[in-house]
C-alpha cells in the first residue's frame, strides 16, 4: 500500500500538505461524512486518513466539544462501505490544543484490488484524485470496474458480430496450435469467445477479420521519422508510417515484421580484423513492448490506439490506458497483473505472450546486455503508459564516423588530432557548436576547444559563423563546399 507518510507521527500530520494518499479531518464531523473519502482512497491507491486534527493542522482531538465518539469513526467502513475495505485504525496519544492529553486515530486504508468501493447508503462511489474525493458517475465507475477487474471489457458481447467475422486463417492456425480438429463454432464457444451467436470483445479482437469494424481504436501504428522528434506542416519528416489493424495475431506478426525493416544495423571493425554489427535495440526488448502494449491496453478507452514512434535516437511505444490495478511504475518488474486476461493466455496458446512475469525485467536485462541505456517507463498523460528504448551513444558514434569516413580521406581523418576528431563527431552529430559547448563536451577549457576549432577552420573542415571575434552568437559548423 503507498502511502504518504512513513510513520504515524501526530506532529507530521499537522504539517502535511493534504494529497492523493492523506487527508485529515475533525472528530466534529459526523463519522458517516468519512465514508466518502474511506471509499475513494480504497478505490484509488490507498492513503491515511487521519481523524482529530483540523483543516488549518490544530489537534482538537476526541475531548473537545462536539466531537464524536472514537469508535464511531473506527466502525465507519464497516457500517458505511460496501464491500468493506482493508481499514487499520490505529489510535495516536496526543496533547490536545486545550494542552489535555487525547488521542487521534489513524485510518490506515489499503488499495481495493478486486473490486469497486460504494457508499452502502445510496451506492455512490468516490475516487480519490489528488487533495480531494470526488464522485464519480457511470461511466466513469464503469471504467473503475474494467480496471479493478470486477467487469472485463474483453468479456462483454459485442452483440453486432457473428461467426461469420471470424478470419479463417487466424482460426485455422489457433486449431492447430491447441491441437484440435473440432469446429471453429465448438472451439470459440468452449473457449468462452461466443454467446448466443455473438462473439464476445475477446472474440472480435482476436479472431474477427476486421476487428476495427467495431472498434476502430484496436489498431497499431508504427511511424518512422528523420530525426530526434516530430516536425509539422512543411518541415514534417514522416519517413514511413503504416497501420495494422487484423485480429491481434496478425497485427503482432506484421507489425512485428515493419518495425524490424526499419531499425538500423551498425558495422564496425573489431579487434579480431573482422566486421561486427550491433543491432540498434536488442529485438527481444522492442518486441515485448509491442506485445505488451497489445495484450494489456485498455480496449474499453475509445479514441486512440497504439503508436510506436521511431526516432533517430529512440523508439516509443506508447498503449492507451493507465496502468492496470495494483501495477505501479515502481513494481511492474516482479509484479503479475492482466487487464485482459483471456487475450493474453490466448496470445501465450498462439506463442507471442509468456505465461511467466518474465518480459518486464528481460527488457531490462537485454538493455544491459547490450550496453544501453536502461529502458524507461512512464505514464505521460495520466491516461497511457509509454516505454522509451534509447539506442546507444556508442552506435551514434559508429554511425558518424561512417559518414566522416564516406566525407574525409583517410590521410585527412590520421591527421588529426584526438580533440579534433572528437570535434568532428560531435559536430556531426548536432550540426553546429559554439567555443563554450564544445569545451564542456571535451571536458577541458575554451583555451583548449577554441584553438581546436580555429585549426579545423583552416584545415577547411569547419567553417565559421559571426561578425567579430568577441560575437556572443558565433558558432561552427561544417564547411560547405563552393
Amino acid at each position: 500500500m503507498q502511502l504518504p507518510l512513513n510513520d504515524n507521527n501526530p506532529t507530521l500530520f499537522t504539517t502535511e500538505k493534504e494529497s492523493q494518499y492523506f487527508d485529515r479531518k475533525s472528530a466534529r464531523i459526523a463519522p458517516k461524512d468519512t465514508i466518502r473519502h474511506i471509499c475513494a482512497f480504497a478505490n484509488a491507491s490507498g492513503g491515511k486518513l487521519v481523524i482529530g486534527i483540523e483543516d488549518h493542522g490544530s489537534i482538537t482531538g476526541f475531548k473537545g466539544t462536539g466531537a464524536h465518539d472514537i469508535e464511531e469513526f473506527e466502525q465507519a467502513a464497516l457500517v458505511g462501505c460496501d464491500p468493506v475495505p482493508e481499514v487499520h485504525p490505529v489510535r495516536i496519544p496526543v496533547i490536545n490544543e486545550q494542552g489535555k492529553s487525547d488521542n487521534i486515530l489513524v485510518l490506515e486504508i489499503a488499495p481495493s484490488s478486486g473490486h469497486v468501493i460504494s457508499r452502502r447508503s445510496d451506492k455512490a462511489v468516490f475516487l480519490r484524485q489528488k487533495d480531494s474525493s470526488v464522485v464519480l458517475d457511470r461511466d466513469q465507475v464503469l471504467a473503475l470496474e474494467y480496471d479493478k477487474n470486477q467487469r472485463r471489457f474483453e468479456d462483454e458481447v459485442e452483440t453486432r458480430s457473428s461467426i461469420n467475422d471470424v478470419d479463417l486463417a487466424v482460426m485455422a492456425r489457433y486449431k492447430t496450435e491447441l491441437g484440435t480438429s473440432a469446429s471453429d463454432e465448438q472451439i470459440l464457444r468452449s473457449r468462452g469467445f461466443l454467446h448466443d451467436g455473438h462473439l464476445t470483445n475477446a472474440g472480435v479482437l482476436l479472431f474477427s477479420e476486421n476487428p476495427t469494424k467495431f472498434m476502430p481504436w484496436a489498431r497499431v501504428r508504427v511511424i518512422r521519422f528523420d530525426g530526434n522528434k516530430m516536425e509539422t506542416g512543411r518541415r514534417l519528416n514522416i519517413v514511413k508510417d503504416r497501420t495494422f489493424d487484423g485480429p491481434l495475431p496478425k497485427t503482432i506478426e506484421d507489425a512485428q515484421q515493419f518495425i524490424s525493416s526499419q531499425l538500423r544495423e551498425f558495422q564496425y571493425l573489431g579487434d579480431d580484423g573482422k566486421f561486427k554489427v550491433i543491432p540498434e535495440y536488442p529485438e527481444f526488448a522492442w518486441f515485448e513492448g509491442l506485445v505488451n502494449a497489445v495484450t494489456h491496453r485498455d480496449y474499453a478507452m475509445s479514441g486512440d490506439y497504439i503508436r510506436v514512434m521511431m526516432y533517430d535516437d529512440r523508439l516509443e511505444i506508447t498503449s492507451p490506458g493507465k496502468l492496470p490495478n495494483i501495477v505501479t511504475l515502481q513494481n511492474m518488474k516482479y509484479t503479475r497483473w492482466s487487464r485482459n486476461p483471456t487475450i493474453a493466455r490466448t496470445l501465450v496458446e498462439f506463442g507471442w505472450v509468456r505465461e511467466l512475469n518474465e518480459g518486464v525485467q528481460r527488457i531490462y536485462d537485454e538493455m544491459a546486455d547490450f550496453f544501453l541505456r536502461e529502458p524507461t517507463f512512464s505514464e505521460p498523460n495520466g491516461s497511457s503508459v509509454q516505454l522509451t528504448l534509447e539506442n546507444s551513444a556508442t552506435s551514434r558514434v559508429l554511425r558518424r564516423e561512417d559518414l566522416i569516413a564516406s566525407d574525409f580521406d583517410k590521410e585527412t581523418l590520421n591527421n588529426l588530432s584526438e580533440y579534433e576528431l572528437a570535434t568532428l563527431q560531435y559536430v556531426y552529430g548536432k550540426g553546429k557548436v559554439t567555443a563554450k559547448e564544445l569545451a564542456k563536451h571535451l571536458g577541458r577549457s575554451v583555451k583548449i576547444s577554441r584553438p581546436t576549432l580555429k585549426s579545423l577552420v583552416k584545415k577547411e573542415i569547419l567553417d565559421w559563423h559571426g561578425n567579430s571575434p568577441h560575437d556572443p552568437s558565433q558558432y561552427y559548423s561544417l564547411h560547405q563546399l563552393e
